[in-house]
């Protein structure tokens, strides 16, 4: 039977601060402060036209062990309070269909990604604010049941390019974040004086709250209700620094939302103001633990999502090379 979110248990989130509260017209002035409509072309391609030659070059100097780490989730089936549309797979032959020798086994695969579970991307078609998707384009013009025909995720193609992971309970000295944990951007300055980085124009920014850890040793929760990640005071600072794209653990948004009226207000910030890719659900704690041996936290960073003409994102496996 499946599991229902609404029933599992859900952490406390009192005292720990997803704060402070920001209303509907504050958001909009926020929008309108990291707002980059118009400055590239093609536009669908947002904050990923900030990476040039030169930076793939640069961040390639970055590789000297050789270590790889990979960053997708196993292909998650089991229905939990995280996972409320497990993704699919069965064998569609085992040997039995086709004439043999070689004998043939064969699998499908299905997935409803956007959710908690999967690791994935948000391409800039997949959120809208105000009925608008980035750079202007109408959402019910753009997205119909056919696709996308702005901002699908084909639009992208791979990214190559400096990854920058923010590693916040290595900085506290605690095994997690709490959910209901938001960090500010005086948060991301002293992560990045405590670890030794600077995030700069291109980076592939990377929030590891320690959400899977506390999955391991707690249990699973509903991430709607509760889950640690940015505040939207943290934006500017991002903005300003010119990132190319942001994920962490979890959605980058913290939950509850700060934000009077608006479920996901990093989200429609980062993908619809910005034009900034989102990448959620990674498994952070090999590179976690890559960064707490080798006192690295940045390292080349590569991530290739499927091309689906008209799609909204799609499943990935980041790799960090370090």
């Amino acid at each position: 039977m499946t599991s229902n979110p609404s029933d599992a248990p859900v952490p406390s989130t009192a005292g720990i601060g997803n704060g402070p509260a920001v209303s509907r017209e504050e958001f909009d002035a926020l929008f309108e402060t990291v707002r980059t409509w118009g400055r590239w072309t093609p536009a669908d391609r947002g904050a990923w036209n900030r990476v040039s030659a030169e930076h793939v070059r640069r961040a390639t100097t970055l590789v000297r062990s050789g270590t790889v780490v990979p960053m997708g989730r196993p292909w998650d089936t089991a229905p939990g309070p995280d996972n409320s549309r497990p993704a699919l797979h069965y064998m569609s032959d085992l040997g039995d269909v086709e004439a043999p020798e070689p004998s043939v086994h064969k699998d499908f695969l299905a997935v409803d990604y956007h959710g908690k579970a999967v690791s994935h991307l948000d391409a800039l078609s997949h959120i809208a604010y105000r009925g608008h998707l980035y750079d202007g384009g109408a959402a019910r013009e753009l997205v119909t049941a056919a696709g996308a025909r702005f901002g699908a995720v084909s639009a992208l193609g791979p990214l190559v390019a400096k990854g920058v992971l923010l590693d916040l309970p290595a900085v506290l000295g605690e095994k997690w974040l709490e959910p209901g944990r938001a960090v500010h951007a005086e948060d991301i300055v002293a992560a990045e004086g405590a670890l030794g980085v600077t995030i700069g124009e291109g980076d592939a920014v990377l929030l590891r709250s320690g959400r899977f850890r506390r999955r391991r040793e707690l249990g699973a929760w509903n991430p709607d209700a509760a889950s640690a990640g940015f505040h939207v005071d943290a934006m500017p600072l991002l903005a300003e620094r010119g990132i190319a794209v942001l994920g962490g653990d979890g959605d980058s948004d913290v939950r509850p939302s700060p934000v009077d009226g608006l479920h996901s207000p990093v989200h429609a910030l980062a993908v619809a103001a910005m034009g900034v890719p989102l990448l959620d659900n990674l498994d952070l704690e090999a590179l976690s633990a890559v960064g707490a041996d080798t006192g690295r936290y940045e390292f080349l960073f590569l991530v290739a999502p499927l091309n689906i003409p008209g799609g909204t994102g799609s499943p990935v496996n980041p790799i960090a090379v370090l």
